[in-house]
């Protein structure tokens, strides 16, 4: 049996996707005066011994930031906080704050030793060196 379906002569069917993709996404994000959330940009680099990586995280106190290794995975996080106040004589014009945390997860091809593992934080830059773990031999068990 046959699908019946209704005619509407006032949709141009390849037009009216056109216009439905033109307009998607469109005032999604709220307006901002630039004050965005900052976020942790990464660079990642691999070598035969170790892991090195860069994180971009500016205006933070090396007190505020943590890092957290389990095996592979690796959490950065930092507490932020930017004050900005503009003033004229007496008069405040512009106050802007900007409070929160900041996190950032990523997990690593193989296992980090925790141990071994360097932290240095220089303008604004936390770089990582996060030598790999020796690979565990299997022991292979004699059967009594």
């Amino acid at each position: 049996m046959a699908n019946i379906t209704r005619w509407d002569p006032f949709r141009l069917e390849p037009f009216d996707d056109a216009i439905d993709n033109l307009f998607k996404g469109f005032m999604v994000r709220p307006f901002s005066m630039g004050t965005e959330s900052p976020q942790i940009k990464l660079d990642v680099k691999e070598d035969d011994k170790a892991y090195t990586v860069h994180a971009d995280i500016p205006g933070v106190k090396k007190e505020d930031i943590h890092v957290t290794i389990d095996g592979n995975r690796v959490s950065l996080s930092a507490e932020v906080r930017k004050e900005k106040e503009e003033k004229k004589g007496e008069t405040i014009l512009r106050s802007e704050r900007c409070f929160g945390k900041v996190y950032r997860a990523f997990s690593l091809g193989q296992e980090v030793d925790e141990e071994a593992a360097h932290a240095k934080y220089s303008d604004g830059v936390l770089e990582l060196t996060l030598p790999k773990k020796a690979p565990v031999e299997s022991k292979r068990l004699t059967i009594e």
